[in-house]
């Protein structure tokens, strides 16, 4: 086997010794590149030729691993193997048994950096066979292929620490992830902000634990602010219920302090017992037209008066008067929330019509359509576009 004369911008190194390589199935070079034993950082260039990779092993202080050349991948016992690229890192905890090296056709490079080396003790277990290396290299290898739109997207709202897709269903990850990533935010201007809000407003309404989640973790890596994460739930209950609400703001708060936020935030709301229905009902008027409203109440038979009068007070008076989002950003949640419900169409169009009256134009909520379309599915899609078509009909 011939030595590699340039993998990364590291030294290659000599072979290693037998005290090694005994560990390792083909050949591999080592290349210290610290000398300062005081510092107790010590840190090696290790370069793999294809296919070579080192037994399953531990370290009682852990390891981190950081690629430079080629392509390669690392396994931790009982997980899918990881492709590892130039600029990639591993964080291996102590004592996780793992193995790592070349992909079948590549050379790889990566630097090995011990960590607590005063009491770091190697284990080394046994070989990874052909059969395993095969199985962890072709499933790992089956990844999603992302479009450059999509890769960039997916990188904007995960900067340094972009989730791994596809698991046991790649082709499927990658045929949704091209969609909802590149092609569907390409036919709008729609802003990040906006996208991310409305997407959590669905999520609430679609029960999606997983995608409120991760639509959540973007939002947060991208700069809006958990006051505005925690309106949209808010703003959420007297549509979407409190029962769909409920589990995702447990999940939200746990989040939240798991990123060092002091909950409870500070308060947003604006109203009191004793002027919610009136300031409400100042808002339905502004919004709906105080013709609109005072038609609606004054047809409302006796026995549904009581409702009505929660609209103003509760929904309106104690929701939509609260700050840290705005009248615009509230229509469109409601407005992504009714949709994603399905089967609302009398108040979509409804607040169709509220949106355009606070400056949401046609065209800005066919590009919140598009934005739910992977989510919500078609036909949702196809009777919110419906709605749209009817009440402006022929603008945009």
């Amino acid at each position: 086997m011939e030595k590699p004369q340039k993998v990364s911008p590291f030294p290659v190194g000599d072979k290693l010794p037998e005290q090694f390589s005994k560990y390792f199935i083909g050949q591999a070079w080592l290349a210290p590149l610290t000398r300062e034993s005081a510092l107790h950082v010590p840190v090696s260039n290790v370069t793999f030729s294809p296919g070579c990779r080192n037994n399953w092993h531990s370290h009682t202080g852990g390891q981190l691993l950081i690629a430079v050349g080629g392509r390669g991948y690392y396994q931790a016992r009982g997980e899918a193997a990881r492709e590892l690229l130039p600029g990639d890192i591993v964080e291996i905890a102590p004592d996780v048994e793992h193995w790592h090296g070349a992909a079948p056709d590549s050379w790889f490079s990566h630097l090995a950096v011990e960590c607590n080396p005063q009491t770091n003790v190697n284990t080394w277990l046994e070989p990874v066979d052909d059969a395993q290396y095969a199985a962890a290299t072709t499933a790992a290898a089956a990844a999603p292929v992302l479009s450059e739109d999509a890769r960039q997207l997916l990188e904007q709202l995960f900067p340094g620490e972009t989730p791994i897709l596809g698991g046991e269903d790649p082709e499927l990850a990658e045929i949704f992830a091209n969609f909802a990533l590149g092609e569907v935010p390409s036919h709008s201007d729609l802003d990040l902000r906006t996208r991310l809000l409305c997407t959590l407003a669905s999520a609430v309404a679609l029960e999606s634990r997983t995608l409120f989640r991760t639509t959540l973790e973007a939002a947060l890596h991208t700069g809006i602010t958990p006051v505005e994460v925690k309106e949209v739930l808010y703003h959420a209950v007297p549509y979407a219920g409190m029962a769909r609400v409920a589990d995702l703001l447990e999940l939200t708060n746990d989040i939240l302090r798991a990123r060092g936020v002091k909950l409870p935030l500070a308060p947003q709301g604006t109203t009191s017992r004793e002027d919610r229905f009136e300031k409400g009902l100042a808002v339905q008027r502004t919004i709906f037209g105080a013709a609109n409203i005072d038609a609606m109440r004054a047809a409302a038979p006796g026995e549904e008066r009581h409702i009505q009068d929660f609209l103003s007070a509760n929904c309106f008076g104690d929701y939509m008067t609260r700050g840290g989002l705005d009248e615009p950003m509230r229509e469109l949640v409601t407005f992504s929330i009714l949709i994603s419900l399905g089967g609302c169409e009398p108040q979509v169009k409804g607040h169709i019509a509220g949106n355009v009256q606070v400056g949401n134009d046609k065209r800005k909520l066919l590009a919140v359509v598009t934005q739910l379309l992977p989510w919500i599915g078609y036909p949702r899609t196809l009777n919110a576009i419906g709605c749209l078509n009817e009440v402006l009909p022929g603008k945009k």
